[in-house]
């Protein structure tokens, strides 16, 4: 049974790699494409003033790497000692880790928490959303610089008085697929292929890309329910749920079987 990986290409590929190491024939078949941010300047200049916010949430691995790659050499890798990095999932505090932070510096949600997301994290970093404190949302955004998410986090710390500015560090849009990629695809709709999904955004473009295919008999392993919602609608006729962790996800692919 094939597992094909949906995430952007570098995280595909590592993905694809530890499933193997674990004995799941798995597949890259990316649906997202990480580029630049719109504007580069923008992430400098608030590399230049980090050391005014108190935290600074990552919503993503990508978001982190992107960020840190536009850091200008001058400037220190962490602004200040005191200020904390906020990640909603462990994907995140692995890319921050290997950014250079220390991991006693960055909030997480609980180990045993339902889910990863924003709400999670939440429930760790609220003590710290004191009135008149600022904190920067590093996130994605389509080429125009419009952000893309949801803002659910930002809407908490608003009501908390605090302030809260954001910065899109990278874009995402639809990575097309080759013609090699495409026949891949609609074969795994049908033949037992299981699709490893991290993002609606992905389904959506998968919909796009293939808007004649027929998803009946597709079965998809979602890593939020949201996700697991987007799969349902467009058709996929086996949706389960898993946690985004390597020994989570396995076990759901053992029970998809």
């Amino acid at each position: 049974m094939r597992v094909l990986v949906t995430r952007p290409a570098r995280e595909a590929q590592r993905w694809v790699h530890e499933l193997r190491l674990l004995g799941v024939d798995a597949a890259a078949l990316p649906l997202i494409e990480i580029a630049q941010p719109p504007d580069e300047d923008l992430v400098r200049r608030e590399w230049a003033r980090l050391d005014r916010y108190q935290a600074v949430m990552f919503v993503s691995g990508n978001a982190v790497e992107r960020f840190f790659a536009l850091r200008p050499p001058s400037l220190p890798a962490w602004p200040r000692a005191d200020a904390r990095a906020w990640a909603p999932g462990p994907g995140t505090r692995d890319a921050l880790v290997r950014a250079g932070l220390p991991l006693a510096a960055v909030d997480q949600p609980d180990a045993k928490a339902t889910q990863f997301d924003s709400q999670a994290l939440w429930e760790q970093v609220k003590a710290q959303a004191v009135p008149g404190c600022r904190v920067l949302v590093v996130r994605g955004g389509d080429a125009a610089g419009q952000g893309s998410g949801r803002d659910w986090l930002a809407r908490q710390l608003a009501k908390r008085g605090v302030e809260v500015d954001t910065v899109v560090a990278y874009s995402r849009r639809a990575a097309h697929l080759t013609p090699a990629q495409r026949e891949l695809a609609q074969a795994a709709a049908a033949d037992g292929s299981v699709w490893l999904f991290s993002s609606s955004e992905a389904i959506g473009h998968l919909r796009a890309e293939l808007s004649a295919q027929g998803w009946g008999g597709a079965r998809a392993i979602a890593t939020h329910p949201r996700i697991g919602q987007a799969a349902t609608d467009a058709g996929f006729g086996v949706v389960r749920l898993s946690r985004p962790t390597l020994a989570e996800v396995v076990a759901s692919i053992e029970s998809i079987r």
